[in-house]
């Protein structure tokens, strides 16, 4: 199984993210992308094995996941300020993986009938919604 993580900007909600998929889910390939290289750096620390930064690392990621995780942005174009290229945006949500969106209400883009939650909450639900792919 192939799980992509694609953050941002400092990158701590993927990097809670692949910490807590390496943790469950060892035998999982977890690929990281960032959006910049503090991100990637970030994601790489917490135990991704795979890492890479940019658009088109994350073309090729997104056709070889199974299963992609991130802020909701990462299907928006010019999202997360300007970080997200619309070939991005395009790409993720072209993709055949089952994508977990974590409705972060940030950067212009208000998720409606969403409630407010911490970064922590976000994270316990996404690993919950994976388990539930995984299992599937």
């Amino acid at each position: 199984m192939n799980v992509l993580v694609i953050d941002g900007q400092g990158g701590r909600l993927g990097c809670q993210m692949v910490r807590s998929i390496a943790e469950k889910y060892p035998d999982a390939l977890l690929m990281a992308v960032g959006t910049n290289s503090a991100a990637t750096v970030a994601m790489a620390k917490a135990g991704a094995h795979q890492a890479a930064t940019g658009e088109n690392p994350l073309i090729v990621a997104c056709r070889r996941a199974d299963i992609i995780i991130g802020p909701i942005g990462i299907v928006i174009a010019d999202s997360l300020f300007g970080e997200i290229t619309p070939a991005m945006a395009v790409a993720v949500a072209q993709a055949d993986a089952v994508r977990i969106l974590l409705p972060v209400n940030r950067c212009g883009n208000i998720v409606a009938g969403v409630q407010e939650l911490s970064l922590t909450a976000l994270i316990s639900d996404a690993m919950t919604r994976l388990e539930g792919v995984i299992q599937e």
